[in-house]
């Protein structure tokens, strides 16, 4: 996607694409369930290789991204935002009473807020990985990101998916109870400080309500760090002249989140998101 979008703006411009393994990628069977545990996972080798000079542009998932950068590097710019919601992928569509696995800490805290019986089990690897792990299992389902599925080609919007041949029901969950994670479905491009001929070429295709919107999940996610290890979900959107955040913050043992909306300028997403994270802290508190 993000060749494409380059050779779109620069027809002249030579892209070649370099694949790097990461920690995440390659660690499929251990559990991420603290955040600090998280951090860099999937994005480490990949800041690594562009600190050293050896890529000129590193290309992540946004919701990977600690949400404070290696010194030294910058996002520069995001492709426009895919759709944010979760999808419930089960074998029946049935009543949700069994095991559902999800490799994510917050979708693991939202389905035993919204389905108190279920049982909710630990799910690693990449979404082709999950779904055939899935189909082998007697789980009931999986929760995973729609941006994925339909990046990789599945038609979420028609209730079901062909996966390895065998047909399997997609609900595509509540956007408010299931408040995606901060940058969920957003693709970041991270440049080295100071690189302006490589900030300049991606600026010319970023997103800009896209980048506002991430601006201001990023910062709640940062102030939120220093005390708060809880799991969490945010979503800025912009209509007109008006940004809305919500967040949710699930605080074990208890079992429903704290929550919080706030709305306010575009143009001053941190100043939003410092808004909304207080009235977080004064409900925590």
């Amino acid at each position: 996607m993000v060749e494409g979008a380059l050779r779109e703006s620069a027809p002249g411009l030579e892209v070649e694409t370099r694949i790097i393994s990461t920690r995440g990628d390659s660690q499929t069977t251990e559990p991420i369930d603290r955040r600090a545990g998280r951090k860099g996972l999937f994005t480490g080798e990949i800041e690594r290789a562009l600190a050293a000079g050896e890529i000129d542009v590193a290309v992540h998932s946004a919701k990977d991204l600690p949400s404070e950068l290696t010194a030294g590097l910058e996002l520069a710019a995001v492709l426009p935002r895919a759709l944010v919601d979760d999808v419930l992928i089960t074998k029946d569509g049935g009543a949700i009473t069994g095991m559902i696995g999800t490799g994510s800490v917050r979708r693991q805290h939202q389905l035993r807020w919204k389905f108190p019986v279920v049982q909710v089990v630990g799910l690693r690897g990449n979404v082709p990985t999950r779904i055939r792990k899935f189909i082998e299992s007697d789980w009931q389902g999986i929760v995973l990101a729609r941006a994925g599925l339909e990046r990789l080609g599945y038609d979420v919007a028609t209730g079901s998916l062909d996966c390895d041949g065998k047909r399997v029901c997609a609900e595509v969950l509540s956007r408010f109870d299931f408040l995606p994670a901060g940058g969920q479905g957003i693709i970041g491009l991270e440049v080295r400080t100071g690189d302006e001929n490589v900030g300049a070429i991606l600026r010319a295709i970023s997103h800009a309500e896209t980048f506002r919107c991430l601006e201001a999940e990023r910062e709640f996610l940062r102030l939120l760090q220093g005390d708060c290890g809880s799991p969490v979900g945010v979503l800025a959107t912009i209509s007109g002249m008006t940004m809305t955040m919500r967040a949710q913050v699930f605080e074990p043992p208890r079992v429903e989140p704290v929550m919080a909306r706030m709305e306010g300028d575009p143009a001053a997403p941190k100043k939003l998101a410092r808004d909304l994270w207080e009235a977080i802290n004064g409900q925590g508190n």
